[in-house]
């Protein structure tokens, strides 16, 4: 039997971010809830932003949010960033309601995997995707690009363990957090898109709250602010002024490298979510 063709019927296209250098953040409404969107480049490096994050409608109650970081310095990073979100966007959206979302992300995942390492060869990139399914989230994880969950009250309902030496140490509880933030080996990453070695991290199903907010960031947010410093913007007060105000202090420390906070120049995307009220 011929497989359904995908018919997006009065769905809204896909929006991403590439190479982007946002003044102020993007608002995208979906049916179930809103999303913001922010990105920016290296604040003194002369090179294009090699974040790349997308939200991408599936179906009726469903979308799919990413963030990936472009690894390696150069143009390339970029390159495979942007291959892994227009390989998820090939795979949506659904061609019906039964089939399973996380089957699409997976086929997405693999074949960027694939492309990067036969086109972009030494290039690769870390990937945070959530699936959004009503009043429920999925999370998927390659890398040190951070997923977390955070309850209005300031509760970390969820956080995504860094695929890096320094991340496994704080997760074994070898290192502190706040020493991590500071340590020699933070950059070095144990899992990335565009290696043969590569490894999907899938997580189980979370019910969203509605006062709950779901933060996506690369690491030029999580190399500059605390885990205190996050949730503490994060949890209450309009979507897009909370994406301002951490995009506001992680450029504040990157441009301090003399008060002793966290100060790593990069680039910073974030995209943040809310169901609706």
């Amino acid at each position: 039997m011929t497989p359904p063709s995908k018919d997006p019927g009065n769905l809204p296209s896909p929006t991403f971010l590439l190479e982007s250098d946002l003044d102020k953040p993007l608002t995208v409404a979906l049916p179930h809830g809103i999303a913001v969107l922010y990105s920016r480049p290296h604040p003194t490096r002369d090179s294009p932003n090699q974040d790349a994050a997308a939200v991408i409608p599936a179906s009726d109650s469903q979308a799919l949010l990413v963030v990936a970081d472009g690894m390696g310095g150069t143009r390339q990073g970029g390159e495979a960033a942007a291959t892994i979100v227009h390989q998820l966007a090939r795979q949506l959206p659904l061609p019906s309601e039964d089939q399973q979302l996380r089957t699409a992300i997976l086929n997405g995942i693999e074949e960027a995997n694939l492309k990067i390492l036969s086109e972009l060869p030494g290039s690769g990139s870390t990937l945070a995707a959530v699936e959004v399914t009503g009043d429920t989230i999925r999370p998927y994880h390659i890398g040190d690009t951070e997923i977390l969950v955070v309850g209005q009250r300031g509760k970390l309902k969820f956080q995504s363990i860094s695929h890096s030496l320094v991340g496994m140490g704080v997760e074994a509880g070898l290192i502190d957090e706040v020493d991590a933030l500071h340590h020699d080996d933070r950059h070095i990453i144990l899992n990335a898109i565009g290696s043969a070695e590569m490894r999907i991290e899938l997580g189980a199903p979370l019910a969203l709250d509605r006062r709950d907010t779901l933060l996506l960031a690369s690491d030029g947010l999580t190399d500059n602010l605390s885990l205190d410093d996050i949730i503490e913007l994060l949890r209450k007060g309009p979507l897009d002024q909370a994406v301002i105000k951490l995009a506001e202090l992680a450029s504040k420390r990157m441009a301090d490298s003399e008060s002793g906070l966290p100060s790593k120049p990069d680039d910073l995307t974030l995209l943040a979510y809310r169901r609706s009220s």
